[in-house]
């Protein structure tokens, strides 16, 4: 990578880090469309939970990794919300970017690739007399 493009690539890192660990605190709280449209038919109360009605909410259940230290937008263990959510954002941004990098570190190019030709003789063991190149073995190929 040249050196142009580091700083390119670490100001959108530190962007990340400010929007993952600062600004998803301020991320709204209430449902998206489609929590809010599986509740449809339900009744909830202020803590969104399900009092009454039919919806398909009610069938719901724990995720598998419901019990994972990064479950649930937060860092388990850590009883700030607001650390625990900022915290969460920017591992979440220090992982991605390392696996993202390092498989581009594995993609990249080795450098230039130079072509072989084996259509050419090789000419540097043959004599001038072209009889002796009958009797005589060439290493190069022909």
């Amino acid at each position: 990578m040249s050196k142009r493009h580091w700083p390119f690539l670490l100001g959108g890192l530190l962007v990340a880090l400010l929007l993952a660990g600062v600004v998803s605190n301020y991320a709204s709280s209430h449902p998206d469309g489609l929590d809010s449209s599986l509740l449809k038919g339900c009744t909830v109360n202020a803590d969104d939970e399900i009092t009454g009605g039919s919806c398909p909410a009610q069938q719901a259940k724990d995720h598998e990794l419901a019990d994972s230290p990064l479950a649930d937008y937060g860092v388990r263990g850590i009883g700030n919300d607001f650390l625990s959510t900022g915290l969460s954002g920017v591992l979440g941004v220090l992982l991605t970017f390392a696996l993202g990098g390092g498989l581009f570190w594995l993609a990249r190019r080795r450098g230039p690739v130079t072509p072989v030709t084996s259509a050419t003789p090789d000419t540097t063991t043959a004599s001038a007399d072209p009889s002796d190149d009958a009797a005589t073995p060439s290493t190069g190929t022909r």
